[in-house]
């Protein structure tokens, strides 16, 4: 994640006028292969992470109300998230953005009161040092990094987004390689020293047996049972914020490729409506899309396989894709960059290269045949897209 957001904060430098990952794609590769990412993006990408969102969000709700994680009262409420956030996003817009500053807030209050409090506690006791020390089941350590990687990969993904906005910051060049790689450090630490501060509340067997639920004993645990329950509630809503920004980026998926003529019926999708500013018909195949997906993750991972050998992981087997579409941009870059310096123009986009690869190599490792479901899927899929990959007029 790093080293590639540094290498796209180079790019960054360069494109000061490019908006988000499909302008970036066309400048490196062509308008060929940006069509192709956006159209992985606009159906399989963003209505994925999305729906899964949705279900994130209402798995934590239900172990606040006391349901089954996997039952139908969480996919009623998964459901029901899912809507209401296509509604605010729809209705109102600035209503979204607004939201979605303040859950941004909202999300770090639990992670650093959990960082600090749970970490001197912890060191206090001893817990952390025997959660550290403790193992609670023996894993084959061939495999299990590479499992740890992919799993670990959703809850780190979505930093590609923040490219969406570099035409829109005041001083795109110096502001979005700050933001990008001060970013993704910033929310690397956070998430390690919360993740410590865990390990001092609750054993480790409790955590792994618990999941959720060990999270919301280990706040109850150090800030009494209303406090911890308060606290927890902010977790809710830091999950309903980031999927509030995966709703806001899906809505645009196909309307992103219809303002540029390619797509299914590009002078449908490119229609904004003049009183929201928001481009209803995508809005709507979008949020289609995202139903669609979430009942394939039900079906998939939730219950009994409906699907079969095409039962596949669709939280983390598309973010791996992400990262294999990155590295063409990358060889491009490093062909193109002659006016870069040798740190910039080889060693990050190499490296950046390097732990793209390593993604895939994970994903294999962890989903063995699942990735092959996965690849058909998404070749169906992507072959469909060829269907509309031809450039057509768009009426003013």
């Amino acid at each position: 994640m790093i080293v590639c957001a540094y290498s796209f904060a180079v790019m960054a430098t360069k494109y000061q006028y490019v908006n988000g990952i499909v302008d970036y794609a066309e400048a490196a590769m062509g308008e060929k292969y940006s069509y192709y990412v956006g159209w992985f993006m606009a159906i399989i990408y963003l209505p994925t992470l999305t729906s899964v969102l949705s279900w994130v969000s209402a798995r934590y709700t239900s172990v606040l109300l006391g349901f089954s994680i996997t039952g139908g009262e969480c996919m009623t409420i998964a459901c029901l998230f899912l809507v209401g956030s296509y509604a605010l996003n729809s209705l109102s817009p600035v209503l979204a953005g607004k939201f979605q500053v303040s859950t941004t807030v909202i999300k770090l209050i639990p992670l650093l009161l959990m960082a600090v409090v749970g970490t001197i506690i912890g060191l206090i006791s001893g817990m952390t040092v025997q959660n550290f020390t403790t193992v609670v089941t023996k894993m084959n350590t061939s495999s299990a990094l590479f499992t740890a990687v992919v799993a670990t990969a959703f809850a780190y993904e979505g930093w590609i987004v923040a490219t969406s906005i570099n035409a829109e910051l005041k001083d795109g060049k110096k502001n979005l390689p700050i933001a990008l790689v001060g970013g993704t450090f910033g929310t690397m630490l956070i998430y390690i020293l919360y993740y410590i501060g865990l390990a001092g509340t609750v054993p480790n067997e409790v955590m792994m047996a618990g999941g959720e639920a060990g999270a919301k004993l280990a706040f109850q645990t150090i800030f009494s049972t209303i406090g911890g329950t308060l606290i927890f509630i902010f977790v809710i809503i830091s999950c309903l914020g980031t999927l509030n920004g995966l709703m806001l980026g899906c809505t645009r998926g196909l309307y992103s490729l219809a303002v540029r003529g390619f797509g299914p019926r590009p002078n449908v999708f490119k229609q904004v409506d003049s009183e929201t500013n928001m481009p209803v018909n995508s809005s709507i195949f979008s949020l289609l899309l995202c139903g669609i997906w979430l009942l394939f993750f039900y079906g998939a991972n939730l219950t009994d396989p409906w699907f079969g050998f095409f039962c596949f992981d669709s939280s983390e087997l598309p973010i791996v894709t992400i990262y294999a579409m990155y590295i063409p941009i990358f060889i491009m870059m490093m062909k193109r960059g002659t006016d870069l310096n040798s740190f910039k123009r080889y060693v990050m986009p190499i490296a950046s290269i390097a732990g793209c690869i390593f993604m895939i190599i994970a994903a294999c490792f962890s989903h063995k045949m699942a990735v092959v479901a996965y690849l058909i899927v998404f070749a169906v899929i992507m072959c469909i897209g060829t269907r509309y990959s031809n450039k057509k007029p768009i009426n003013n």
